[in-house]
Order: structure tokens, then C-alpha cells, then sequence
């Protein structure tokens, strides 16, 4: 198994309206090295859920529920997408300040190269997040 984490503005997708709609197609990825991330991802992977931009806090679990396959928004290029479904939400939404005074964290990509919107994350970095947001997987 996999471990992922993905980004969307809270204003644009939130959490509670992935909550709400049961899952989504994770469309609309236009980098390579996040459309690369996508077409690794296997059914059953897990995926911390990061509001970017305004909250900039870790506040739910996903699962990957159907692998990489041609994105329908994209007009031109060759972009994939893959279909996510909730599993639940955080205890307690783990902050951005929180992963950046977090040794454990140091590494995490989301810290060194922060507009990545898919990427991977190791499973003791997962666990370590799920640790501070005080949940079990």
C-alpha cells in the first residue's frame, strides 16, 4: 500500500462537499509530476485530504477507489485522474504550523515542494499525521 496526500482549496472543493457527494473524481491536474503521482496511485491507497490557500490543515481520509484513467476535463494533453471516496474525518485537523515543527515531518513533501498537488507520502509520515489529528487509520 500506497500513502498520498492531496491538495484543493476548501473554497473551491472542500472536505465537507466530498463528504457530502460520497467521493469525486480527482480532475483537473495539470503538472506532470502530480499526474505522474496520480497514475501511481492503486486502488485502496490511502490520501490525507489538505485544505491548501486559506485553512492549510490536514482534515480528513480518503481511500483510492478507482486507479488512473484519461482525465474528461482535459481538452488537450495527456492528464489522468483518478476516483476518491471519504473515509473519515480527522479527530483534529493537523495544521501546517503543526507538520513544519513536527521533526518527524521535516521531510514530508508538502514542506519541500509545496505546490505539489498529489504527493506521496511515507507511511511513518502518514502515521505521524494521523498521530498529531489523534485518529486511527
Amino acid at each position: 500500500m500506497n500513502y498520498w496526500l492531496v491538495k484543493s482549496e476548501p473554497e473551491t472543493y472542500s472536505w465537507d462537499t466530498f463528504v457530502k457527494e460520497k467521493g469525486a473524481a480527482w480532475t483537473g491536474v495539470r503538472n506532470f509530476q502530480a499526474r505522474n503521482n496520480l497514475r501511481a496511485m492503486k486502488r485502496g491507497d490511502l490520501v490525507l485530504f489538505y485544505h491548501s490557500v486559506s485553512d492549510k490543515q490536514v482534515v480528513g481520509l480518503a481511500r483510492v477507489d478507482k486507479e488512473a484513467y484519461v482525465d474528461p476535463t482535459a481538452k488537450e494533453g495527456d492528464w489522468s485522474c483518478v476516483d476518491l471516496v471519504p473515509g473519515k474525518s480527522l479527530a483534529k485537523p493537523v495544521t501546517l504550523d503543526q507538520i513544519k515543527a513536527d521533526k518527524a515531518l521535516a521531510d514530508m513533501p508538502l514542506l519541500k515542494n509545496s505546490r505539489l498537488s498529489v504527493q506521496p507520502v511515507s507511511k511513518a509520515q502518514f502515521d505521524r499525521v494521523l498521530s498529531l489529528a489523534g485518529t486511527k487509520p
